[in-house]
């Protein structure tokens, strides 16, 4: 964990998240699945005037009564928030999913005994109804954002509309219920017609996958959420945007503002440095492309008073030199190159250059020689080599910054990451992406050095304490031994797939077997993809794998 008094935005307790839940009603409409929606009244205390679906807070009868459900193990532990979900979709709207005690289900007619006005529980009770819990299916579970005063612990739910019922709202906290296309109602969303909040705005893209009702309710589960989210926003444009845990951004959301201060602005840009944390920037180079996605990150760690180590200094861009160079006044300790490709090292002589014009003094280049197999292109030799396990040391007079040198064979014969062991970060270089797999492009690059290097990581990760991954490309990278599983398992499922491939068409070359075992790929990327495709290649047949 980065230390607190290094954070920008420090972290702190958030607002206690009340139980509620809510419940999808679907239907199936003319051109496709409807779901059914409601607008909140605009005097409402949470949300204003937004298009939801029907729900509320639990209440306490809602653990009370649970001898009301119908099927003693519908809904698991999330029983309590089902009966909720259905008891406040009564309330709002009038809608009843409940059977009577033959098993007959209720109609419009069987309604007109209850009073919506009154608890509806005893109501229950005395007519011998039960409530149609396993009707309902577990969809998902959405906290409210940390920073956000008033907050809620959502589970959501989902049922067919119940036949011959028709939604008749109270008029007092909802109003004007509608059937909508989930398409439909984003598009109203995006044209500034339909206001919804981000959890709504997501589940609505999940439902819109399906053409039926039937479809979506068989694609949820009876007792366990699909994905449980507590959204984090940043700046993009200058307004805000929420993202869910798999979005790229949401683990720098994480690292630059814990308790989920809206404050940190996600655009890529090139002319200044982002600060992540109190001694640590990156600067991206203006070379987006295919390959390097938004640009090169390079990485400033350090302040006026500790100095600077600047790690990847970069493709020889004046542009990037120059601001890399006003940013440290030119107190910079040592210059780190992850690995000698193009895009990673050339700016790291001139910057130390511009150093010495400067200050008079020149920092070290270090990292490790490019290999014999290495292209011409990332031809590289440091001023030192730096040895594995090797520690560079900052220390502001406050605070001890140390960066621990790890050898990572892989994507290049000569790359390194480099752990800051204070914060548990880790500095990836083209090891670990954001977004994306590395290229391992034979000779220079080696699978199975890859794939070990991925080991050492891991055990890193554990033994350290690693959060987060800082990669040259993209933005940071959460959960961090978690990601590295992924990415190993991820490398082993198309190592299973070139070995199909190779076994299909055993005479075959790498362009004969690239379509198969890049068939989840898009064609525009397979010549890229055709490196890595003999990196595997290349892996297997040392195996004797075949």
């Amino acid at each position: 964990m980065a230390r607190p008094t290094l954070q920008l935005h420090p972290r702190k307790e958030p607002a206690v998240a009340h139980p509620a839940a809510t419940l999808l009603l679907l239907r199936n409409g003319a051109l496709g699945v409807e779901v059914l929606m409601t607008r909140r009244s605009p005097n409402a205390s949470f949300l204003p005037g937004a298009y939801v679906f029907p729900g509320g807070r639990v209440d306490a009868d809602d653990h009370q009564t649970h001898t009301l459900a119908r099927a003693p193990d519908a809904g698991g532990r999330y029983r309590t928030a089902a009966l909720a979900a259905l008891r406040e979709t009564f309330e709002e709207l009038g809608i009843l999913l409940a059977v009577q005690a033959d098993g007959r289900p209720i109609t419009r007619t069987h309604l007109q005994a209850l009073d919506r006005s009154r608890a509806l529980y005893p109501q229950l009770q005395a007519q011998g109804w039960s409530l149609a819990v396993d009707q309902a299916r577990m969809l998902a579970c959405w906290t409210t954002d940390r920073s956000v005063p008033k907050r809620f612990d959502t589970v959501f739910f989902a049922a067919l509309m119940p036949d011959q019922q028709e939604p008749v709202a109270d008029e007092m906290e909802q109003f004007e219920p509608v059937w909508v296309r989930p398409q439909d109602a984003l598009a109203q969303h995006q044209a500034g017609n339909f206001f919804m909040i981000f959890p709504t705005i997501r589940t609505l893209h999940w439902l819109s996958a399906f053409e039926q009702a039937g479809q979506a309710l068989a694609a949820c589960t009876e007792d366990e959420p699909l994905w449980n989210s507590t959204p984090r926003g940043g700046l993009v444009g200058g307004q805000p945007q929420r993202f869910m845990e798999q979005d790229l951004p949401y683990a720098e959301l994480a690292l630059v503002c814990p308790s989920g201060q809206l404050e940190h602005a996600l655009d890529w840009q090139h002319e200044r440095p982002v600060p992540l944390l109190r001694h640590l920037h990156r600067l991206t180079a203006p070379n987006a492309s295919v390959m390097t996605g938004p640009g090169t990150n390079s990485y400033i760690v350090g302040d006026a008073a500790s100095g600077y180590i600047v790690i990847d200094p970069g493709p020889l861009l004046n542009d990037h030199i120059e601001r890399l160079l006003a940013f440290t006044a030119g107190q910079i300790t040592a210059i780190v190159c992850t690995h000698s490709h193009a895009d990673h090292s050339p700016a790291a002589r001139p910057l130390a250059q511009a150093c010495a014009r400067l200050t008079g003094r020149t920092p070290p280049v270090l990292g490790l020689a490019s290999a014999a197999t290495a292209r011409s292109t990332a031809a590289f030799a440091p001023d030192r080599a730096l040895a594995d396990g090797e520690r560079l040391m900052l220390h502001d007079g406050e605070h001890h910054s140390t960066l621990r040198v790890v050898h990572t064979p892989g994507h290049a014969a000569n790359h390194l990451c480099l752990i800051l062991e204070e914060d548990g970060l880790l500095f990836s270089g083209d090891h670990i992406l954001s977004g994306s797999t590395t290229i391992i492009d034979p000779p220079d690059g080696d699978m199975s050095a890859y794939l070990d290097s991925l080991d050492r990581l891991a055990q890193a990760c554990e033994e350290d304490g690693i959060e987060f991954i800082l990669p040259a490309h993209g933005h940071v990278i959460g959960w961090a031994a978690q990601s590295i599983a992924q990415l190993k398992a991820h490398r082993l499922r198309r190592e299973a797939k070139v070995l199909a491939a190779m076994r299909a068409v055993p005479q075959g070359s790498l362009d004969d077997w690239l379509p198969l075992a890049y068939d989840d790929t898009p064609a525009a990327l397979w010549p890229l993809a055709r490196r890595s495709l003999a990196a595997h290649v290349q892996r297997i047949e040392q195996l004797a794998m075949l």
